[in-house]
């Protein structure tokens, strides 16, 4: 298929799939497919409440028809996409309460696609998982739906998303695409195609099994290094010793790698270590690596809300009745994403002590927050009010609030992240 003649339909249209949508928009005609009318109503008036997307960015390629060259048309209508012959499938791959892969999200995004799926077309899939899902679980998915057969009648590729929300430095553009396909030829199209557009390059690979298990190790890796200076925190607070300041000193060999202690949550990092660790126990293998990295960093939210209580112990403020404020409850610094976060962790632990919790951030969305997860946030800090602040996540705007103001003459901060530099007994 020539490039002049692809038609791209993006399927889903969150942090992963409309930064892509409006990449390929600038050279070809894409429909951007999402189930939520909320979401495409959002996107035709030009806003992406993500901040993946500039209004200046998204307003130049979104249009109000379906293109015939380029651009985006963002819809909830299924019958759109039929012209397609591209199909990107960009769904989140989440885990469920018992930390088992939940693939619910890409079954129903494969029978949408099947529906509009002709001879020819190629569906590529980007959504993190384990080695084997877009061959074994997805391909029978749109063969049953579509009643057309794999590899003779349409054909598949997978190529990982790498997006790192908030970060506006690496976009999808400058990151390096991995890419596979479902024959050597359907691998070099699928190839071809993001290399039009990804200015980084791309890594063309041999198998869909391959480019599946390079992206789930990513994150898995980044996650043990995390736990690592995780139980280098609790260690090194038991001897009495700053850990930020051991990293900083062992941060001046070359090849030390600069992780910092902290929560790891969000739709990746926090998951998809769940998805490699369980498809490895189907073939009767312990990660035990994997697993005790998930363990640990999966207990960093009441281990931090313990220390919280041991440091307002120490100065005499009483623990029930307290009135403890978070600052920050999204995933990551500067970004609005409130998925998986794990500073919730924090706030039920707290509550659990009968504690009075307020929530402050000035990125996440009070009414996302409040139906995510049930929890009320505010922009009212009164002067003198807190007994304790903690500074769960980084945000820009923390490092200029006057927090001395907010709390009470005995009140503590506590720095999850060693943002503020603040002395070790909390006092400001």
């Amino acid at each position: 298929m020539k490039l002049d003649k692809i038609k791209i339909g993006i399927i889903g249209l969150g942090y992963v799939g409309l930064p892509l949508a409006r990449l390929f928009a600038t050279k070809y005609a894409v429909i951007g497919f999402d189930i939520n009318p909320e979401r495409i109503r959002e996107l035709q008036s030009g806003l992406d409440s993500t901040l993946e997307v500039s209004e200046e960015d998204l307003k130049k390629v979104t249009l109000e028809k379906p293109p015939t060259e380029k651009g985006l048309f963002c819809t909830d209508n299924l019958e759109y996409l039929r012209d397609c012959n591209y199909f990107i499938v960009t769904v989140p791959t989440p885990v469920d309460r018992t930390n088992r892969p939940d693939l619910t999200p890409l079954y129903k995004s494969s029978e949408t696609v099947g529906k509009v799926l002709k001879k020819g077309d190629i569906v590529i899939y980007e959504s993190t998982v384990y080695p084997g899902v877009t061959e074994d679980e997805c391909i029978p998915v749109l063969e049953k739906t579509s009643g057309l057969v794999y590899n003779k009648d349409f054909f598949a590729g997978y190529s990982p998303e790498r997006i790192n929300p908030g970060d506006k430095k690496h976009t999808v553009d400058k990151i390096l695409k991995v890419t596979a396909g479902s024959t050597l030829e359907i691998g070099k199209k699928v190839d071809a195609l993001y290399a039009s557009v990804i200015s980084a390059g791309t890594h063309l690979t041999t198998s869909i099994k391959v480019a599946e298990a390079s992206k789930v190790i990513e994150n898995s890796q980044r996650d043990i290094n995390i736990a690592f200076v995780n139980e280098l925190a609790k260690i090194f607070n038991l001897m009495d010793i700053d850990t930020n300041e051991v990293l900083e000193a062992a941060g001046t060999k070359w090849n030390f790698l600069p992780f910092k202690p902290g929560l790891v949550g969000g739709h990746c990092i926090g998951v998809d270590p769940y998805y490699l660790a369980q498809k490895a126990q189907e073939f009767g293998y312990h990660p035990g690596i994997i697993l005790e990295g998930r363990r640990m960093n999966d207990g960093m939210g009441r281990y931090i809300s313990t220390e919280v209580i041991k440091l307002m112990l120490r100065h005499d403020l009483k623990i029930k009745g307290s009135r403890i404020l978070i600052l920050g409850i999204t995933f990551k610094e500067n970004c609005p994403d409130v998925r998986n976060t794990k500073v919730v962790d924090v706030i039920n632990n707290l509550k659990s002590f009968q504690a009075d919790i307020t929530v402050y951030d000035p990125w996440a969305d009070p009414e996302v927050v409040s139906m995510e997860y049930n929890i009320n946030s505010t922009d009212e800090l009164p002067k003198g009010y807190f007994d304790a602040v903690i500074l769960a996540v980084s945000h820009k705007e923390f490092l200029t609030m006057d927090l001395r103001s907010i709390l009470t003459e005995n009140g503590v901060l506590y720095d999850v992240k060693g943002f503020l530099k603040i002395p070790v007994d909390g006092r400001l």
